[in-house]
């Protein structure tokens, strides 16, 4: 049985139950997943968000790194993010509920110009009203 190599992005600034649905929802797409997570640059992140996060990108990447439902973890790209796209082979792309913004808009196209087969697909929502990193945080 042939791996699927699922990859998706996030800030990642906390774990939470949220993050964890995200992960597992992301795993289900093959019989025989290989998730690869993009933990986003510092910079990729006050530019998206508007501030910076609460913990670095090392730390963050170290987080993801050592969870359990995760096969490997990488830094995003400084600009852009096609390159660790290329360099991955991903076969699926997950996204979020909830991430949006230029790359997201510009992705599928993007894929398509640079000869790349990879399959997109938006992932659902858990107790969103619950585990949102901004609602959490603000505890």
């Amino acid at each position: 049985m042939t791996m699927t190599r699922i990859m998706v992005f996030g800030t990642f600034d906390m774990i939470h139950a949220g993050h964890e649905d995200f992960f597992r929802q992301a795993r289900a797409l093959g019989a025989k997943p290989h998730l690869i997570v993009s933990v986003a640059r510092d910079s990729a992140v006050e530019k998206i968000k508007g501030t910076k996060p609460k913990h670095s990108e090392d730390e963050r990447l170290a987080c993801i790194a050592a969870h359990p439902l995760i096969d490997e973890a990488l830094l995003g790209d400084e600009e852009g993010y096609m390159e660790h796209i290329r360099a991955k082979a991903p076969d699926t792309i997950a996204l979020g509920y909830d991430q949006e913004g230029e790359y997201v808009e510009r992705l599928e196209r993007d894929l398509h110009a640079e000869g790349l087969k990879i399959h997109v697909v938006r992932l659902l929502p858990y107790r969103s009203d619950v585990f949102k990193t901004s609602k959490l945080s603000k505890g």
